[in-house]
């Protein structure tokens, strides 16, 4: 199986802009999504709501939502953005994330719920109540989450950020979201996903033929290839 390796951040606005191609891609036979939290912003890179950070954002947000038609909530542009009490920090949404994927394979769930109540809804999901209140949501047991979000909070979290930043090098990204194709032979192929922003069917029918195209060539190979009855060629 093709594996499309994503690599992003909860609170990265480019990836929500994003988030209708990952959807997406979850749903093509042949194609498995594996995801990447890179730490956008952690330690000192962590920031407060501010009217210089809320300018950059709204600028931003503006034109992801004209490219893409994601909806940005009056409680995000209206409330969120206009409180500066609120910070934006990665590492906790992202730990919520490797929690949920730990707990119930849905990683990328909760990466969609988390979007959605940051953009849509405004709420603060750097705080452990709201992630908490997203898994609930979500179906999760609560205490089971929240028992996994302690175990991978602080160090896991960061390795996690370390391995994902390693690969972003590796496949040549310049940040989020980045996206690669590994085949079967271990080669990357990074996806120029500029072009298909806004354009998810013309996407999927992308990596239909790519998965497609992949699995020709692995049969071709196995048609060629030797076993116990002898050889085909």
């Amino acid at each position: 199986m093709t594996q499309l390796h994503y690599i992003f951040d909860p609170v990265c606005g480019w990836c929500y802009g994003a988030a209708p191609l990952i959807s997406a891609a979850r749903h093509i036979p042949g194609i498995n999504v594996v995801f990447h939290a890179g730490g956008m912003m952690t330690d000192l890179n962590r920031r407060p709501v501010t009217p210089q950070l809320r300018k950059y954002v709204i600028f931003n947000d503006e034109r992801i939502a004209q490219l893409t038609g994601q909806v940005f909530g009056k409680e995000y542009m209206d409330g969120l953005l206009c409180d500066s009490s609120a910070v934006f920090d990665s590492a906790p949404p992202s730990t919520a994330i490797l929690a949920a994927e730990q707990l119930a394979g849905r990683g990328l769930d909760m990466l969609q719920q988390l979007q959605i109540a940051h953009y849509v809804h405004g709420l603060r999901i750097a705080e452990i109540q709201v992630l908490q209140s997203i898994a609930k949501e979500m179906g999760l047991d609560v205490a089971a989450f929240t028992a996994a979000y302690a175990r991978l909070h602080g160090v896991e979290t960061q390795r996690h950020f370390t391995t994902s930043r390693e690969l972003l090098a590796r496949v040549g990204g310049q940040g989020f979201p980045t996206l690669a194709l590994e085949y079967a032979d271990s080669t990357f192929e990074r996806i120029d996903l500029g072009k298909w922003l806004g354009h998810v069917e013309e996407w999927a029918d992308y990596l239909r033929h790519i998965a497609g195209r992949k699995a020709d060539e692995e049969s071709s190979i196995t048609e060629l290839a030797c076993n116990i009855h002898g050889c085909s060629i």
